[in-house]
């Protein structure tokens, strides 16, 4: 029965460590209660060991070297626990120096049996004689463990009222339990010649060990939510560690004890022995085997996944993800939240080309507006001077039919060389701002009567969808008609023998969209990026400067907002997005 209850002991004081120092690694705090469960747990092994299998005068001096030696380690850790307790600070190394200088003399006494003049198992009980220096001994790992009660106490009174300060009572408490509880079953029961309750002392511990550890993890050591914490962060050192604990347990159950059985069912013969060691070595290896099968799947290949993924993301292939089954610990969150940074990195390096796409179109329209501005100014004197000639030759040769052909054809191409600069004028004109509420709908009817008048487009199938919820809008309104209907007009010319023109207008999300979609040849993904660039054009030489689409990118900019292409090979899509109070 004692047996049993060391080894529950045991078990519960390293699984309570565990969790403890599991739960923040980095917490001084938590580190020292470990280093205490440690020292805890070493003493039950000792009683363990000693109280179930040596319980003779062989061993009862080893049994009290590790009593003394182990006790004074645990004040030890009481007190700096006392130090970095809530404040999570660091240990005063020369107080520290100074408190613990005692034990380099106390400890090595302890081992060369300097406490004691005789010790003995006599009639079921220990009989030791001490010596003056094992009072001191006492004497002084109780002052450390007052020490750090009164420093404890100290913090107690700065942080009453408070969350730290509830923690640090209940950590008094359990310290006083603890206390007690040591006292009496090692020193007060004994002296009074009961023995009985000395191999229990390391048990009747565990309640103010448990009061001590539910104080530290902020009161959720039993509670729900930490279960579900814990369920939900289930973290790869608990896996790494219940892998081993498992097969260790699993290994021993299938594999030790039948080899035991059947070594030694005849007796403890070197025969026995031999196949004892030999099977043992064998079924040794079993379990590691699966152990590094378990690590390697728990740990080497999801990270080898992930580097590989880290690895294309750095070679360009942004938004690369990580293809991991789902896991609750680290590795899995690591993945997780690498998958969530590589498409927030595709997304933004998308949004950056864009970006960069826009400001370079913008600096070459100011390019190109400047330019133009002067060739329209250089130009046009010279040509007004050539067409006063023209028009003056015409009426001094107005019997000569050949030379007025040829007047004709000179006015004809003068005529366009006056369209290019108007057109490099227009692209280059900044326009003060004329802005008052419209109706966009309206706007658009407008471009669609200005259009009716040209005969081709005349031969379109009109089809018109403009939402009525749509309100009024501050904006230029001759400068919107000149967009659409520079787009009717382009949508015109992709249709030469006819087809489908629909015009649509909708509000969406802040915005208003306004498509206009022709039933075309569609446009290339290469013509798709310079459509906006100035003098680009997919019109046949004479038909089109490629100004127009600059002209309508800047207009729309200028309000705020966006021209969006989609196109295929059944026709194109232009849509003008605006916001909803465009000011």
């Amino acid at each position: 029965m004692l047996v049993l209850l060391h080894l529950f002991a045991l078990f519960l004081l390293v699984l309570l460590g565990f969790y403890i120092f599991v739960a923040d690694p980095r917490s001084r705090a938590n580190q020292t209660f470990a280093a205490f469960i440690a020292f805890l747990a070493l003493w039950t092994t000792k009683d363990l060991i000693f109280w179930n299998f040596l319980n003779d005068n062989a061993w009862v001096k080893w049994w009290a070297i590790g009593s003394f030696s182990i006790a004074l380690l645990m004040q030890y850790s009481l007190a700096v626990f006392a130090w970095v307790f809530p404040e999570n600070s660091r240990t005063p190394k020369r107080r520290a120096a100074i408190l613990f200088a005692p034990g380099l003399v106390l400890v090595p006494a302890a081992f060369f049996g300097f406490l004691w003049n005789d010790i003995s198992i006599r009639n079921g009980g220990i009989t030791i004689e001490l010596t003056v220096l094992a009072y001191v001994f006492v004497a002084y790992v109780y002052f450390v463990f007052f020490y750090g009660a009164v420093e404890l106490m100290r913090k107690y009174r700065a942080y009453k009222g408070t969350q730290k300060g509830q923690q640090l009572a209940a950590i008094l408490l359990g310290l006083g339990i603890t206390g007690m509880l040591k006292t009496a079953a090692n020193l007060a029961l004994p002296y009074f010649g009961h023995f009985e309750f000395l191999p229990y002392s390391s048990i009747f511990v565990l309640p103010g060990v448990l009061i001590y550890a539910y104080a530290i993890t902020n009161f959720r050591l039993f509670s729900l939510q930490t279960a579900l914490d814990q369920f939900r962060l289930f973290g790869i050192t608990s896996k790494i560690a219940l892998s081993i604990a498992s097969v260790a347990i699993i290994s021993f159950a299938l594999l030790q004890i039948p080899i035991v059985w059947w070594s030694f069912r005849n007796g403890m013969s070197f025969e026995g022995w031999r196949r004892y060691l030999v099977f043992s070595i064998i079924s040794a290896l079993v379990p590691n085997l699966l152990l590094v099968l378990l690590i390697v799947r728990t740990i080497s290949r999801p990270l080898q996944r992930i580097t590989l993924a880290a690895v294309q993301v750095t070679e360009g292939n942004y938004g690369t993800q990580v293809d991991l089954r789902k896991s609750n610990d680290e590795i899995g969150l690591l993945a997780n939240s690498f998958n969530e940074m590589s498409r927030k990195m595709s997304a933004d390096i998308e949004s950056l080309r864009s970006l960069n796409e826009k400001l370079a179109r913008a600096e070459r329209l100011a390019a190109m507006g400047t330019l133009a501005a002067g060739v329209a100014h250089e130009v046009n004197n010279p040509l007004a001077s050539i067409s006063s000639l023209v028009q003056m030759l015409r009426s001094q040769s107005a019997d000569n039919a050949e030379t007025r052909e040829k007047l004709d054809l000179i006015s004809t191409q003068i005529g366009r060389i006056t369209r290019v600069t108007r057109d490099l004028t227009e692209f280059a004109r900044v326009r003060p701002a004329s802005r008052s509420e419209v109706d966009i709908n309206e706007v658009i009817e407008a471009s669609l009567r200005l259009a009716s008048f040209d005969s081709e487009f005349q031969k379109l199938e009109l089809v018109k969808s403009l939402s009525s919820d749509l309100g009024r809008i501050i904006a230029d309104g001759d400068q919107l008609q000149q967009v659409f209907l520079n787009l009717l007009l382009n949508s015109r010319d992709a249709m030469p023998l006819g087809g489908r023109l629909s015009v649509s207008s909708a509000r969406r999300n802040g915005e208003i969209t306004i498509s206009i979609k022709d039933s075309g040849a569609g446009i290339s993904d290469s013509a798709r990026t310079q459509l906006f660039d100035p003098f680009f054009t997919t019109k046949p030489a004479g038909k089109g400067t490629g100004l127009g689409l600059s002209v309508c990118y800047g207009i729309v900019s200028a309000h705020d907002g966006r021209i969006e292409v989609e196109s295929e090979s059944g026709g194109t899509v232009f849509n003008v997005i605006l916001p909803a109070s465009t000011k």
